[in-house]
């Protein structure tokens, strides 16, 4: 057996303690940590997005992986920046200015870093002069912004416009979600694209940073 075939159905299953555990007990084994990454983490985490497309999984299924995820990936953060060999890219995620909600932001998240992006999450109530120093100082691929609130959504047209002004919207692709979200509003604020869930979320980031 590969000496991380425990860290996938740990993962899978949703058992964070045992994901930390297996993630230990491969590096001791000699397991590279990318390696770990490519071949049981993402694996994993692409399977639970298949399951939850398929609706054998639901949202407590999805919030039990990533949090089994992030647990191996304590482990293996001080690894990968001791050896300069992080993630392919960089994600700011955070919810906007007025809304407290972050369930959905979380799970996003965790599906993000368990897909093998690097996530930088702000948390919830964030400005968009955050958002503008958050993407000026880390330089992200992809910003995601989220609201579950009706009366917080302009929140997020006025974070883009913060991106557009301070000169930096160009460099970044702008994803929207949440509960009141819909494709057509996001197409009227100027996003490069929507989801209504954790598991589309992250098919849609991996297709915008695919070269055309």
């Amino acid at each position: 057996m590969r000496p991380w075939e425990d860290l996938y159905e740990a993962i899978l299953n949703g058992q964070a303690q045992k994901a930390h555990a297996a993630t230990q007990t491969a590096l001791e084994a000699g397991a590279a940590p990318m390696t770990l990454i490519s071949e049981a983490m993402i694996p994993a985490m692409d399977e639970v997005g298949r399951l939850f497309e398929a609706e054998e999984y639901f949202v407590p299924e999805l919030l039990l992986a990533g949090r089994a995820m992030k647990g191996a990936m304590e482990l293996l953060r001080p690894l990968l920046a001791a050896s300069g060999n992080g993630s392919t890219a960089r994600i700011v995620i955070g919810t906007v200015k007025g809304d407290l909600h972050d369930i959905g932001k979380n799970l996003v998240a965790s599906m993000l870093e368990g897909a093998g992006f690097e996530v930088i999450d702000l948390g919830a109530d964030v400005t968009p002069e955050k958002f503008v120093a958050a993407v000026q100082v880390n330089k992200p691929k992809v910003v995601c912004l989220s609201s579950l609130l009706t009366v917080t959504m302009p929140g997020m047209k006025t974070t883009i416009d913060a991106l557009t002004d301070a000169g930096v919207r160009t460099g970044v692709k702008v994803l929207v979600g949440g509960a009141p979200v819909t494709m057509q509003y996001a197409r009227e604020i100027g996003a490069d694209g929507y989801s209504d869930n954790a598991s589309g979320a992250v098919t849609l980031v991996k297709r915008l940073l695919t070269p055309a």
